[in-house]
């Protein structure tokens, strides 16, 4: 990793960025919903970062991974590629002022850091029942400012959407071998509830996430 403290007026914010890796990661802005793909690795890499973005209230978590082309385009219309920032929404980071908060950023101090193998809860101990009630406060958010998707939850939304995330390093290496007529191995994450296809400001609330082992543009 890589950390970087970028001050803006006031305020100073940490910004932790992931160190040069063979991994591949790409993000869309689609339209009707977000893309993503990942690789092994990528997907190894974007599940240690969510672990971390749960722990790191006071961090943002940068995945400059614009410049990835994706190995396939969906939906209708030119997507947008786009970076992503993955932030704890106690830290009420104004998404406004990411522009000039990346023109900032230098070349970081190298740090290392680790999370536990089992950071998230299994499947079965999740309540998925409560998402509903009218009191939870726990659904991730979405947001996009300056080409970058800002994906903003609190620890326990983190968590138990990357348990759903493992299933990219767990299962979808062997899936086709399992299954080998049903597709692509797949993530969705909602922003809030599930009945709801768009977040505030038009932002798509569907992510989708593919594994792609076999990279092809």
């Amino acid at each position: 990793m890589r950390v970087h403290k970028v001050r803006l007026g006031g305020d100073e914010f940490r910004v932790i960025r992931p160190a040069p890796s063979p991994a591949r990661l790409a993000l869309r802005d689609d339209h009707h919903w977000l893309s993503m793909y990942a690789d092994r690795a990528g997907a190894e890499q974007l599940l240690a970062l969510w672990a971390l973005a749960a722990r790191s209230a006071r961090s943002l978590i940068h995945m400059p991974i614009r410049a990835c082309p994706a190995p396939v385009v969906v939906g209708s219309g030119e997507p947008v590629s786009l970076d992503l920032v993955l932030v704890h929404h106690g830290l009420r980071f104004p998404t406004a002022s990411w522009k000039r908060v990346r023109s900032r950023l230098d070349v970081g101090k190298p740090h290392t850091t680790s999370t536990p193998d089992q950071d998230f809860p299994d499947e079965a101990a999740i309540d998925y029942q409560r998402r509903h009630y009218r009191s939870y406060r726990d659904h991730l958010a979405f947001d996009i400012a300056a080409h970058t998707l800002f994906v903003v939850g609190s620890p326990t939304a983190f968590r138990e959407s990357g348990t759903a995330l493992r299933g990219l390093v767990d299962e979808a290496p062997s899936f086709p071998y399992q299954y080998p007529h049903a597709g692509h191995f797949c993530v969705e994450l909602g922003a809030g509830s599930w009945s709801r296809p768009r977040n505030r400001r038009h932002v798509p609330a569907l992510l989708h996430i593919q594994y792609s082992a076999d990279w092809r543009v």
